[in-house]
C-alpha cells in the first residue's frame, strides 16, 4: 500500500479502537467493513482485522492494569469458557454464509442497547453477587456462546461480554469494560487471530498501520473510560450497540 493509504488505515484504526475501548467493544463496526471496502475478501479481511484487534487488547491492558485489579476467579471463567468458543466459531465461519447470521446478530445487538437504555441504573454501581458453582457454570455457558460469535462474526461481540459481566456478574460498566478489553482483547482475539491465521490468508502489508492504530486507540479509549466514569460509558455503550446493530441489519 502507498503511504497515504497506510495513513488512512491508521486513522480509521485509531478512531475505531478508541471508541471500542471506551464503550467496551465495537471496533469491528468501522475497521472490519473498511478492510472489505478497500478490496479484501471476507475471510482475508476477517483474519487481518482479528490480528490487528489484539493490539487493542495490549493498549487497553497497559492502561487498565494500572488502575484495576482483576479477580482471578472471574478471569479464569472468561478465559476457560470463552476461548474454546472462539476456536469453534473461527472454524465454522469460513464455511457458512454470513448474511443471515449478521442480521440475527444485529437484532440481538440492538436488543442489548435497548435493554441497557431502559434500565437506567444498570451498571452504574457494582452489585454484590454470590459466585456459586451454578453461577460460574451458567455464566460460562453464555460466555462460550459469545466466544463463538467472537470467533466468527467479529463486529460487536465485546459489547455482549461487557453487558453480560454487568448483568450476570454484578460489575459496574467501568470494571466490566476493563475485563472485556484485557481478556477479550488479548485472549479471545489472540486465539481467534491464531486460528484464522492458520485457516485463511492474511494481508500482512496492511498490518503495521492497523496494529499501531489499534494499540494507541486501545490505550486512549481505556484512559477515557477510566476518567469519565460509569454514566459516560453506559451512554457510549448504548449508542455503539444501536449503531452496530443497525449496521449489521442494513448491511
Amino acid at each position: 500500500m502507498s503511504w497515504p493509504d497506510q495513513l488512512v488505515l491508521f486513522i480509521i484504526s485509531l478512531v475505531a479502537n478508541a471508541f471500542s475501548a471506551f464503550a467496551g467493544g465495537g471496533a469491528g463496526l468501522i475497521q472490519f467493513p473498511v478492510l472489505i471496502f478497500l478490496g479484501l475478501p471476507f475471510s482475508v479481511a476477517l483474519a487481518t482485522h482479528k490480528i490487528a484487534s489484539v493490539a487493542l487488547g495490549v493498549g487497553a491492558t497497559l492502561r487498565n492494569l494500572r488502575t484495576h485489579r482483576l479477580q482471578s476467579n472471574l478471569v479464569w471463567n472468561i478465559v476457560l469458557f470463552g476461548v474454546p468458543g472462539v476456536v469453534a466459531g473461527a472454524n465454522i465461519i469460513l464455511f457458512v454464509p454470513d448474511r443471515s447470521a449478521e442480521i440475527s446478530l444485529g437484532l440481538l445487538t440492538i436488543g442489548l442497547g435497548l435493554y441497557s437504555l431502559f434500565k437506567p441504573s444498570l451498571g452504574l454501581q457494582k452489585q454484590s453477587v454470590v459466585f456459586s458453582r451454578y453461577h460460574h457454570m451458567a455464566g460460562g455457558g453464555v460466555l462460550f456462546v459469545i466466544g463463538m460469535l467472537n470467533g466468527s462474526l467479529t463486529s460487536g461481540t465485546g459489547l455482549f461480554v461487557t453487558l453480560w459481566l454487568v448483568r450476570w456478574y454484578g460489575l459496574d460498566y467501568k470494571l466490566a469494560v476493563a475485563y472485556t478489553l484485557v481478556l477479550v482483547g488479548l485472549f479471545w482475539n489472540g486465539t481467534g487471530a491464531v486460528t484464522l491465521g492458520l485457516l485463511a490468508q492474511i494481508q500482512w502489508n496492511w498490518l503495521p498501520a492497523l496494529l499501531l492504530g489499534s494499540l494507541l486507540g486501545g490505550f486512549i479509549g481505556a484512559h477515557l473510560a477510566i476518567v469519565k466514569g460509569n454514566q459516560w460509558i453506559k451512554r457510549a455503550f448504548e449508542a455503539i450497540t444501536l449503531i452496530i446493530g443497525a449496521k449489521l441489519v442494513i448491511g
